[in-house]
This record gives C-alpha cells, structure tokens and sequence, in this order.
C-alpha cells in the first residue's frame, strides 16, 4: 500500500459505469485497482465537475444524501445507494481555512453527493465506509482560483484525507456521440499527450507547471477536448493541493476516447 494525498479521476458519463456499460470497463477495473493499491483515508474530499457555486462551498451534512444529477437513464439509476457518512468537523475546518486564506466559502447542509462522487466512490470503496465532503468548484471556471483553491487545503487536510478531484480529461459531449475521425482522435490524442507532459514532467519547475496548467487553452485540442472546461477544473484543484508532478498516471479508454487518471 501506499500514502497518495491527491487523485485526478476521469469519472464517465452519468451512471454508465455502475450500470455494465461496456464502454466503461476498462475505467472501473482502473479505479478497483486505484483503490486497492493506495492507503485507505481517514476521509475524502471530492471536487466534483458537477457542483459550480459563487464561493467556494462544502457539504456539511452528517449523512448527506445522494443527487441524481443525470436524466434519461434506466430506472435503476435513480435508486443507486451510497450511504457514507459526511464530515462536519472537518468540513467546518475546511471552510475556515479557505475564508483564512481569503477564498470566500459557505457550508452546505442541504446539497447531496452528485454522481462526480458516488459513481467513482461506489466502484472504489463500494462498502461506503469512508466519510465524505464534496467542495464545489467556482462557477467563474478560472484556472487560477481552482489552484488557488487547492494550495488553501494544504494546510487542512492531513496525510489520511485522499483529496479527489472528480473530472474527466475529455469532455465533448457531441463528440462521444459522432464517429471519430482522424482529426478528431488527434486532437484528442495531442491534449492527452500535452496534459500527461505538464502533469508527469519532473523537470518541469513548478512555476512553470503552474503557469502551463493556466494556459491550457493553448494546449493542442484544447478547445476541442474541452468546450467547457469545468470538467478539467479539478485536476488544478488537484494540483494546486500538491504543487509537484505526479507520481502516477493512467492513461485509459473510456467511452471509446483516450482519457487519463493522476495520482500524487
């Protein structure tokens, strides 16, 4: 086993991968062997691409319930279970360090876990046996203050919380559903290539990971793999937590699109 303070998710599409999804296989099997490698947390803090908010804000239920943010799937999607526990105490200690380090938050005592936490928890820790806490990303979807947001938790969470950031490396949604071509896989390919460099590079200073991380606009496929970027928010939430390379990366398949997973 093995102490990793941060992971870097790609999560899927809705419920299909808790629902048998071939194309999904591939990134279940990842994430069963994520979790069975790394030390289990004391807790779990996951930025969700699905919850956008002004402020910077945290669940701090007991017992949150779940949200099924997702519509025109199977009747069995709307009856999935997760019942973790929250975290109040240290959702509270979250919400002060960030207001300390002049990020504006709030407690949430009302929102449940959307499935950017349960569909991945429910495949990594399916006994549902570790308290959760989800932060929202802010909805001005701006690099910098996601990096901001994750060097404010350095302080706060200790080495047996696992913070995840529960993205996915690609998300075009129009795209999942048209044939590829070979521009489309390039383009899909060359961001992945550009995302595993900036991530993985050791020789890389931090400060300029940092600032390729801001720029990623001016990635290769960019645009294309992102039209909306707050799917990739998460992973420099991530990296603002961990300001260094990652240890580990996943390079994967998911919905029949090259995508990644990052640990450090």
């Amino acid at each position: 086993m093995n102490k990793y303070r941060a992971l870097f998710l790609s999560h899927g599409g809705g419920p299909m991968p808790l629902l048998g999804d071939e194309g999904h296989q591939e990134m279940v099997h990842c994430l069963e062997q994520i979790a069975a490698k790394i030390d289990k947390a004391r807790a779990i803090v996951v930025v969700s691409a699905h919850w956008e908010e002004t402020s910077a804000n945290v669940t701090a239920s007991a017992m949150p319930d779940l949200y099924y943010d997702y519509y025109g799937f199977p009747a069995e999607s709307y009856n999935i279970d997760y019942a973790c526990k929250g975290h109040p105490e240290l959702a509270a200690k979250i919400q002060s360090a960030l207001q300390s380090a002049g990020i504006q938050s709030q407690l949430d005592l009302e929102r449940g876990l959307d499935h950017g936490v349960f569909v991945p928890l429910k495949i990594m820790y399916p006994q549902a046996d570790i308290p959760c806490i989800q932060l929202s990303l802010f909805n001005s979807l701006d690099p910098t203050a996601h990096i901001a947001l994750g060097k404010a938790l350095r302080d706060v969470l200790t080495d047996d919380v696992l913070l995840i950031g529960s993205g996915f490396s690609f998300h075009n949604m129009r795209a999942f559903f048209q044939p590829d071509t070979a521009q489309t896989k390039a383009l899909n390919h060359d961001f992945e290539q550009w995302l595993l460099d900036t991530c993985a590079n050791k020789a890389m200073s931090e400060t300029e990971r940092e600032q390729t991380l801001i720029d990623w606009q001016s990635a290769p496929g960019a645009r294309f793999c992102h039209p909306r970027e707050e799917h990739l928010l998460p992973l420099h939430v991530c990296y603002g937590f961990t300001q260094s390379a990652c240890r580990e990366s996943v390079e994967l398949n998911i919905f029949n699109k090259k995508a990644s997973m990052y640990l450090w």
